[in-house]
Parts: C-alpha cells; sequence; structure tokens
C-alpha cells in the first residue's frame, strides 16, 4: 500500500524533497527489510523442524521477533543516514537502478534470499528422503515433492530474486516489474486463504473452539437463569 501510495506522489513533490515523504519512503523500505527478514524466520524456523529435528517447542519467540523487528532497524538508520547525505533528492525514491547507498538494505534483502535458497534445497532433500522411504508410488512422491517445492517458493521470498531490483525506465521493464510486485504483495493473502483458513484440520480446530464457546455460554446463561430466581423465605 505504501508502494502504491509513494507512486503516486506528484512528480514536484518528489523533486522538492520534503521531509515528510523521506519519513514515507523510511518507513516503506523499513517495512520492505522487515517482510524479507521474516522469510528469513519462517525459513528458519522450517529448516530447524525439519532438516535438524529439532524440537520447536524450544525455539525462543523472541528470537525471532528480534530478528524480524530489530535487525531492520539499524540497516534502515544507516541507510537513511547515507541517503541524507549522498543522495539526497526525490524524496529518496529513485527510480534509476544501481543506487550505490540502496545496497545498504538490498545487501541483507540478498543474503537473506541466498540462505533462504539454502533452506529450500536442504528442506525439499529432507522431503524426498522421507517420500522415498514410504510405500507410495513415485510418481506421488514427486507429486508431493513438487507440491511442497511451490509452496516454500513465495513463503520463503525465493521469487523475489526475479524482479527484486528495479530494471530500469524502459516502459515493457517497468510495466512489469509493477505488475510482479504487485501480485506478490498478496502472496501472504493466498498462503493463509488456502493453506490455513481452507486447511482441514485448522477448520476442525476452529469449529470445536466455537462449539466450546457456545456451550459455554449456554451454561452461563442457564446459570444466571437460576441465581436470578429468587428463593422462597
Amino acid at each position: 500500500v505504501m508502494w502504491f501510495l509513494l507512486q503516486l506522489i506528484d512528480h514536484n513533490i518528489h523533486e522538492s524533497n520534503e521531509p515528510w515523504c523521506r519519513l514515507i519512503t523510511t518507513i516503506y523500505n523499513y517495512f520492505v527489510v522487515t517482510n524479507f527478514f521474516w522469510m528469513f524466520v519462517e525459513g528458519c524456523y522450517l529448516h530447524t523442524a525439519i532438516v535438524m529435528t529439532y524440537s520447536t517447542d524450544k525455539l525462543r519467540k523472541w528470537v525471532f521477533l528480534f530478528i524480524g523487528w530489530c535487525i531492520p532497524c539499524p540497516i534502515i538508520v544507516a541507510w537513511a543516514i547515507a541517503k541524507l547525505y549522498y543522495e539526497n533528492e526525490q524524496c529518496w525514491f529513485g527510480i534509476e537502478p544501481g543506487k550505490y547507498v540502496d545496497y545498504i538494505y538490498q545487501g541483507p534483502v540478498i543474503l537473506v534470499l541466498l540462505i533462504n535458497f539454502v533452506f529450500l534445497f536442504n528442506i525439499v532433500r529432507i522431503l524426498m528422503t522421507k517420500l522415498r522411504a514410504s510405500t507410495t508410488s513415485e510418481t506421488i512422491q514427486y507429486r508431493k515433492a513438487v507440491k511442497a517445492t511451490l509452496v516454500l517458493l513465495p513463503l520463503l521470498g525465493i521469487t523475489y530474486m526475479l524482479f527484486f531490483v528495479n530494471p530500469g525506465e524502459d516502459d515493457i521493464s517497468q510495466i512489469v516489474f509493477i505488475y510482479f510486485n504487485s501480485l506478490q504483495s498478496f502472496q501472504g493473502f493466498f498462503v493463509s486463504v488456502f493453506y490455513c483458513f481452507l486447511n482441514g484440520e485448522v477448520r476442525s480446530a476452529v469449529r470445536k473452539r466455537w462449539h466450546r464457546w457456545q456451550d459455554n455460554h449456554a451454561l452461563r446463561v442457564r446459570v444466571a437463569r437460576v441465581m436470578s430466581i429468587p428463593t422462597s423465605p
């Protein structure tokens, strides 16, 4: 949403380089970096649970919160300081490729994507090993492996490797870049719908929770009615 807001800002405002405009760009880039670092957290969690066979109950949630929200802060602060002194123009949202200052936050993001690619390779390798050990046919095994890979590709951010950096000012490149980034913005929505809300186990758990709440509510109502009946002296 913030990316579209930045695109809709008038060209004259971009040229005037207003402080509020630079602040919006800074906040936008912070959330971009946190997005990738949370993908790294997802990859680290899956890799630890599947490849290292380590109990996920022993993992500290505060460590994941620190990685996802706190580590991007000094990265963006360093980027903002460098922008202020070396590329203080166009609301810090220039479309020219190869901006050296932008590599301050793009570098860690690329590193995260490469690490997630290694995580993906190891996870698929372990899944294939487990599938081969099962009694199912080879075709079904490969189908399951391909399905798992396709699910993990957007979840770990591997698809961002295609158009992470703006390809340039060419019209076709810009259209493809905008379309691809707009589509990827909905990846969390699609993953949550198809693999969470439509999942049989999740729906069963929600249904049980709803029935339990209804039973508790009905019990409280009956108790309240009994308590409200006056007792004879």
